[in-house]
């Protein structure tokens, strides 16, 4: 990575779980991400569980970019008759993020073989937030927020921000 494509960048978080089942005592994807989150320095500000719908997801996100610019979304990226993150948030980005979602599958293929490519998880910039959209399984998130996110965060909001 070019250090000079990375600036110094106050980094706060905000972690939404999609689930119509999960409550924070069996929510552990979310509180997977946010003990990642945690453990690289990086502050919550805002945590939710919201229902498989639009309306409540774009709700959620809307709360979470007034307080966070790196907002996590999991759950709801497969291809159940329920999973609505995606449409419920890839019109909202500004820029999409396309080699998130390529680089997700790539590596989940490793884990769990061909069935990563039901995984539709997507990544953008809204009004210079990042936005990650990713499965809600616990292996997932962990892998999302370790290989993808945290190393390159800063280096995506610097750039989302000049």
């Amino acid at each position: 990575m070019n250090k000079d494509h990375v600036h110094p960048f106050p980094i706060s978080a905000a972690v939404i779980t999609v689930s119509s089942t999960r409550v924070p005592e069996n929510d552990t994807s979310g509180t997977t991400i946010k003990k990642l989150l945690a453990e690289k320095d990086i502050p919550v500000s805002y945590y939710a569980i919201v229902p498989d719908r639009i309306d409540a997801i774009r709700d959620g996100l809307f709360a979470a970019l007034k307080t966070a610019n790196c907002i996590v979304i999991n759950g709801g990226t497969g291809l159940t008759f329920d999973d609505c993150t995606i449409e419920a948030v890839s019109p909202l980005l500004e820029k999409r993020m396309d080699g998130f979602g390529e680089l997700f599958r790539m590596k989940s293929l490793a884990q769990i073989g061909t069935s990563s490519m039901l995984s539709r998880a997507v990544a953008g910039i809204i009004h210079g937030k990042a936005v990650f959209c990713i499965p809600g399984s616990t292996p997932a998130v962990t892998l999302a927020t370790t290989e993808l996110i945290l190393p390159e965060i800063t280096h995506i909001l610097s750039h989302a921000n000049r």
